[in-house]
């Protein structure tokens, strides 16, 4: 069955650096397209970063642009966001996504925390 099992999030100050990573299986991950949401409280989900199969076209919300990258190694079937120069307002749950017929597969989510 698919499984996407995030990690990497936790507590940093502003203008911090996190690194996140999604490990999936149960899917031939290299041709499918990944995404990035997040969700903080009282706020809706927000399509963070996408990436293609092959990890050559990438697409990001305004938000983060220019902030925060995403990549994957389809070797190590995983997909990562890093995060620079993090703002109090990224604070939030990151999950990782993989599209499918009518909806899409989430993994449990990992928080982000930006604070001093």
């Amino acid at each position: 069955q698919v499984q996407l099992v995030e990690s990497g999030g936790g507590l940093v100050q502003p203008g911090g650096s996190l690194r996140l990573s999604c490990a999936a299986s149960g899917f031939t991950f290299s041709i499918f397209t990944m995404n990035w949401y997040r969700q903080a409280p009282g706020k809706e989900r927000e399509l963070v970063a996408g990436i293609s199969s092959s990890g050559s076209r990438t697409n990001y919300a305004d938000s983060v642009r220019g902030r925060f990258t995403v990549s994957r190694d389809n070797a190590k079937n995983t997909v990562y966001l890093q995060m620079n120069s993090l703002k109090p307002e990224d604070t939030a749950v990151y999950y990782c996504t993989r599209p499918s017929v009518g909806g899409a597969y989430w993994g449990q989510g990992t928080q982000v925390t930006v604070s001093s």
